[in-house]
């Protein structure tokens, strides 16, 4: 049992929301990396236009399942095919509660037969680790937490870049002497510099091609350097925490859904065994949007756009809920394209307002009132304005369709969830999810 655990939290609070709402939270960002290198509006244009070096070494959590059940361990509490996986590919893991509500996803690869790496935000880590244990599964874990939170300091067992871009292709070849083994998007292949071996992962952002390499830290400023190098002639641009955290908007992948594990009766002593200061104990909900409910706060799979992944041939937690809720899909993830000008007078007060970032979940609403929740909000320059990852009522999902985003901060408890609160409302248009056409329609074709 952890001490003090989230459900000390949520005792002491009074509720889940009192733990967790934060009036004007700040954003997160990646740790270590610089904010910004060249300027965000410059890194956001380089993965677009050219080619940009990002380093993903430092922000995620890393955990290694091995041992004869870790197959089946890891299809028994995720919606995912494990048919067919093979060595070297990676999937996007989703696990749900028996609710059929979304704990977190996660990036799960396959090493061996019997061994996974499973990296992101910790919550599906946490999850799969607690069942692993409850339920008596023959598997070993191995953490490797990220280095805003590994004990004693230290670098990390594994160094992550990404290169990505309409030239990554163009540097990763001058880099390589040649072209890389043909690869499936998200499946992995071995590769070497000047005996340095590492893994290059087939990936992409926001609709760009591109690989994310992985291997041992004591590679990792070798690498990092050759890339440099290679990267000179293409005007390669390396990427800050800033502009890091944005493609996500445009890519579609809402990063901080909240874990559906706060309200259910029989998740006490998984609430028990995770720590107060752990991801679920301290990400922070605010915005306008407010309830004193936190399942309100709560997504499934089909509202995160991942309902292609679930598979129904096999039997895992939350299988009878996800059936249940397929056909009552109550919401759609869009993206909202704010309207440029109100973004200078509302949020610029006139003037550009320079990088916009925020998770907050503000109130989306028509004439009706409420139709929906925004999840992720940012500035993306190519674009020319704010983009936001939004889950809206299905009936308001058709792109085209004009709502107003409610921008500011509800204080939260003590207040009326609907108290008009004289807050300003940004004109915004909706399209579709992902917003980059090659992102929705192309890149993973042949995955």
């Amino acid at each position: 049992m952890a001490i003090p655990s989230l459900q000390d939290g949520i005792d002491k609070a009074g509720s889940p929301i009192k733990l967790l709402w934060k009036p004007g939270a700040a954003p997160w960002t990646p740790e270590v990396v610089e904010r910004e290198y060249a300027g965000w509006r410059q890194e956001q244009a380089a993965w677009h236009e050219g080619v940009a070096l990002l380093n993903l070494s430092h922000h995620m959590f890393d955990m290694w399942i091995e041992g004869p059940d870790a197959t089946r361990l890891l299809a028994d509490h995720g919606v995912n095919n494990f048919e067919n996986f093979a060595l070297g590919q990676a999937k996007q893991y989703v696990p749900v509660t028996k609710d059929g509500n979304i704990v977190t996803d996660g990036i799960l690869a396959r090493e061996a037969e019997n061994k996974y790496l499973l990296s992101g935000i910790p919550a599906a880590q946490h999850w799969v680790q607690y069942h692993a244990e409850k339920g008596g599964y023959d598997v070993a874990f191995a953490t490797d937490a990220s280095s805003a939170f590994r004990q004693g300091g230290g670098d990390p067992k594994l160094f992550r870049y990404q290169i990505q871009g309409p030239l990554a292709k163009d540097v990763v070849e001058r880099a390589f002497g040649g072209p890389l083994p043909e690869t499936k998007f998200f499946h992995s292949a071995p590769v070497a510099l000047d005996g340095r071996h590492f893994r290059a992962l087939r990936h992409g952002m926001a609709g760009q091609a591109g690989f994310e390499f992985i291997g041992p830290w004591e590679h990792a400023a070798y690498v990092h350097e050759a890339f440099l190098k290679a990267g000179e002639p293409f005007g390669l641009v390396q990427v800050g925490a800033l502009a890091y955290t944005t493609p996500s908007v445009e890519s579609g992948w809402i990063p901080s859904p909240v874990p559906g594990i706060y309200s259910d009766p029989d998740l006490r002593e998984y609430r028990e065994q995770l720590a107060l200061f752990g991801i679920e104990g301290q990400r922070p909900l605010n915005g306008s949007y407010f309830s004193e409910d936190i399942e309100d706060y709560y997504a499934s799979p089909y509202e995160l756009g991942y309902g292609k992944m679930i598979s129904f041939r096999h039997d895992f937690l939350g299988r009878d809920a996800l059936v249940k809720a397929k056909e009552a899909v109550r919401r759609t993830k869009v993206t909202l394209v704010f309207d440029a000008d109100d973004v200078r007078e509302l949020i610029g007060r006139g003037q550009d307002p320079g990088f916009v970032l925020t998770y907050a979940r503000h109130r989306v609403e028509n004439v009706t009132g409420l139709v929906g929740m925004t999840m992720q909000t940012a500035s993306i320059d190519p674009v020319g304005t704010v983009l936001s990852l939004t889950l809206i009522d299905t009936a308001y999902a058709e792109p085209g369709t004009e709502v107003w985003v409610v921008w500011g901060e509800h204080p939260g408890p003590g207040t009326a969830p609907e108290a008009d609160l004289g807050l300003p409302r940004i004109r915004a248009t909706v399209r579709p999810a992902p917003f980059n056409q090659h992102a929705r329609t192309l890149y993973r074709r042949n995955a």
